[in-house]
């Protein structure tokens, strides 16, 4: 996986997280324990998300509700369901929540629960199942829209049968990631709008970055270009090597040079000479001060393939 997408970890458990009973009884629920997060509950009986306005120096709400328990009874069990401290537990407590209340509007927040913790465990894998399982319930939700589409982004090469497949599919799920953050997104009443809007923009540029790697993938370096420059500038505030290096290469395999190395010394001044990203940055890097100064390409650097899957050197939260 190219990165952990919990840049706001605590800001967005409290969009996913705040349970309700749906009487008008009901107890405020608790939220399931993001792994290394700390979630705020909303306001009881103020979800933010009902279409009211917000109150002075508070976010506009979204057009989606907090989901909500039916019963007390299933409240209960999925406050015990939230409790397990392991992705495997947490899995399993999220699969048997699903199959004695199948029609419950907290399953997403069990599966999301799951879906961080394999994540943090690098288990692409299963993340993907239980982001799968939570878009079966909720088509439009952005941030298992954005873990899929990565997962599949920075795990498929030209050379897999699949490759088509993979890649239009990952394409689909990030496009409408782009289209639901703003109205998919739930924030607690309480969330400072300045952090709100970061942590959108930090998905945009998940999903602009994941379109700019497919593109590099499929040697659409123009497409590339236009994608990756959307999530370096979405995510300004966070920035990421990895798309400085792509953007380089992409602005490379179209003879913008100077660009280029501009780009590509960018990348090498976030990174440390030792990882991967640092080396073929450095790489990149001294391709391109030979071609900007128009000099012929390093003999044993020929022109660069579109980089795939290097790691990030950005903090994880």
């Amino acid at each position: 996986m190219k990165r952990v997408i919990i840049f706001a970890a605590a800001l967005l458990a409290t969009s996913w997280a705040m349970a309700q009973t749906s009487n008008p009884q009901g107890t405020q629920g608790q939220n399931p324990p993001a792994q290394g997060t700390q979630a705020q509950p909303g306001a009881q009986g103020q979800p933010g998300a009902q279409g009211q306005p917000g109150a002075a120096g508070q976010p506009a709400p979204t057009t989606k509700r907090p989901p909500q328990a039916k019963t007390q009874e299933e409240f209960k069990a999925f406050q015990t369901a939230a409790a397990s401290a392991t992705p495997e537990a947490q899995e399993k407590a999220a699969n048997d929540f699903a199959a004695k209340f199948p029609e419950s509007e907290l399953r997403v927040l069990l599966y999301r629960q799951a879906m961080n913790g394999y994540q943090n465990a690098n288990n692409a894998d299963k993340m993907v199942e239980m982001g799968r399982k939570i878009l079966t319930i909720d088509p439009n939700d952005p941030q298992a829209l954005i873990e899929v589409a990565e997962v599949l982004s920075e795990r498929t090469r030209n050379t897999d049968l699949d490759f088509n497949e993979k890649t239009g599919e990952a394409t689909k799920l990030a496009s409408h990631a782009l289209e639901t953050i703003d109205s998919d997104l739930m924030f607690a009443a309480n969330a400072p709008p300045d952090k709100v809007q970061a942590a959108k923009d930090w998905l945009r540029a998940t999903a602009y970055a994941i379109l700019g790697n497919i593109a590099m993938v499929k040697k659409d370096y123009p497409g590339a270009e236009q994608n990756l420059k959307k999530a370096i500038e979405m995510g300004k505030n966070q920035p990421d090597p990895v798309n400085y290096l792509r953007l380089a290469v992409a602005l490379d395999n179209q003879a913008k040079y100077a660009e280029a190395l501009s780009t590509a010394d960018q990348a090498v001044s976030m990174t440390q000479e030792n990882t991967t990203v640092g080396q073929l940055s450095r790489q990149e890097q001294s391709r391109l001060k030979q071609l900007a100064g128009g000099g012929p390409a390093p003999a044993n650097q020929p022109k660069p393939p579109a980089p795939t899957s290097p790691q990030p050197e950005t903090p994880h939260n």
